[in-house]
């Protein structure tokens, strides 16, 4: 039950940062070009004795300039620093991290699942030499009272993602070296699976005309 409701407080988090940095440098880029071309078009229809749409261009600036949005870019790399440490912790958990396993599916089963299990381990000790060494940097950080340039925030905050996204990627490892020595499989992301969207199977395509019959896969399916 706690491995459910962490597994979902994780995806909601990285959705939740990847959403909010998004909207937030969409509207950072409209202020920025807004700004620019509304006071463009209030001098250009000044000029021209346009005063109406002067005098919206200068109100719709006025309201931009009105908007502080210095931080923004801040705080978007915040947010997307964040949302890697908490994503590479996701990536471990399912299996979507890239590695290279040319030789180490070549080893016989017993070879291949203690140099799969050292490896597992080697990621859970890495991970956690990290989080240890980011949790000493952090606690340094709340020592100085150090706050960011634009935000004015808390270092320490900052720099807080090193810690816990390092130790969550440590217990990731952990949870998956488990599972492997009780089950012996690892998990697998299928790259060509879409969320919603069912399998097509290939007698159908071949009978569309789609796929022709000497290229497909007997008993296959497309997506």
């Amino acid at each position: 039950m706690l491995g459910k409701i962490l597994d979902h407080l994780e995806e909601w988090l990285i959705s939740a940062l990847i959403a909010g940095a998004t909207l937030l440098i969409f509207f950072a880029v409209v202020h920025r070009y807004g700004t620019g071309l509304s006071i463009d078009l209030s001098k250009w229809a000044a000029v021209h004795g346009l005063d109406t749409l002067a005098a919206i261009s200068m109100s719709i600036f006025q309201w931009f300039i009105a908007w502080d949005v210095s931080w923004a870019q801040e705080l978007c790399i915040i947010m997307f620093v964040w949302m890697a440490k908490f994503g590479a912790a996701y990536g471990v958990r399912t299996g979507v991290h890239v590695g290279v396993d040319v030789a180490i599916n070549q080893l016989e089963p017993p070879s291949r699942y203690w140099v799969v299990l050292f490896g597992l381990a080697a990621g859970a000790f890495f991970t956690f030499t990290i989080g240890s060494f980011g949790l000493r940097f952090v606690l340094h950080m709340y020592e100085t009272g150090q706050q960011s340039n634009d935000l004015e925030a808390p270092m320490w905050i900052v720099y807080l993602a090193i810690p816990v996204g390092s130790y969550l990627m440590c217990f990731r490892f952990v949870q998956v070296a488990l599972a492997f020595r009780r089950t012996g499989a690892l998990p697998h992301t299928d790259e060509s699976h879409v969320e919603g969207v069912e399998p097509i199977p290939e007698s159908v395509l071949v009978e569309a005309g789609v796929v022709k019959p000497d290229v497909a896969h007997a008993g296959g399916v497309v997506r």
